[in-house]
């Protein structure tokens, strides 16, 4: 095992904050490249699944904001739904502009059953797919009314 290995493995932070100097450095011997790559593509992986995060807590709280007859907590859903849309605004951007569109079909199907749980009622009272487009549901001004 080489000491850039070990380091890794004992001392996360202290290998990330050494290998930023050395490349600030461009001490490029002194890189643990394959680390290096490793955890430049978890960042990727890691927005991308923000992305999915904050999309299945969005449609979750859409389909709570329409399908509820309750008409409290709504202030607290779109609290939630300002949120998770400020947050996926800020991740998909560049190549990720878009994911929510292309995972959209799968987030929908996990917020169905979690806004049927959340809100107990049955899933059945839910559209099959998703009743909105991304852009739709992105829209800051956008709340499902019934």
């Amino acid at each position: 095992m080489t000491a850039k290995t070990e380091l890794y493995e004992q001392d996360f932070y202290h290998w990330t904050q050494d290998q930023a100097a050395q490349l600030r450095a461009r001490a490029w011997h002194a890189l643990d490249i394959e680390h290096l790559a490793e955890e430049i593509e978890s960042l990727g992986r890691s927005e991308r699944f923000a992305i999915e995060s904050h999309l299945i807590n969005l449609l979750t709280h859409l389909l709570k904001y329409r399908y509820d007859p309750a008409t409290e907590p709504r202030r607290l859903w779109r609290l939630s739904i300002r949120h998770a849309r400020r947050e996926i605004a800020k991740r998909a951007q560049g190549s990720l502009q878009q994911y929510p569109a292309q995972y959209l079909p799968l987030a929908y199907l996990q917020a169905r059953k979690d806004a049927a749980d959340a809100i107990d009622i049955p899933l059945t009272t839910f559209p099959a797919t998703c009743p909105w487009t991304a852009e739709r549901i992105l829209e800051e001004d956008f709340y499902p009314e019934s």
